[in-house]
């Protein structure tokens, strides 16, 4: 990836991340609940990742919403705020848990 191309640094890491194996499109999808389990199942799954299966998935969606910014749909950023509750119940975290 060429240092002078920014604009797709996020995609990059999202695609290479070495923490998780995302399902392709996951933070496109229109249902939270779907997204959630995908992300949990990757985490739970992932050898590589340095920080506990909950936060590393936290972190990937957060990342993603964070990058996205200001051109990530509305309606496609509630799904995907739906979706951390839902990775939240999934591992029986509240909202103030690590």
């Amino acid at each position: 990836m060429s240092q002078n191309n920014p604009q797709n640094w996020s995609q990059h890491v999202t695609e290479t991340s070495n923490a998780l194996d995302l399902e392709p499109g996951v933070f496109s999808w229109d249902e939270p609940h779907k997204i959630a389990m995908s992300l949990k199942q990757s985490a739970d799954s992932s050898q590589r990742r340095k920080a506990e299966p909950f936060a590393s998935a936290m972190s990937m969606l957060n990342f993603y919403i964070n990058r996205a910014g200001k051109h990530l749909p509305i309606a496609q950023r509630e799904i995907l705020e739906k979706a951390k509750d839902e990775l939240r119940a999934l591992y029986g975290k509240s909202r103030h848990d690590g």
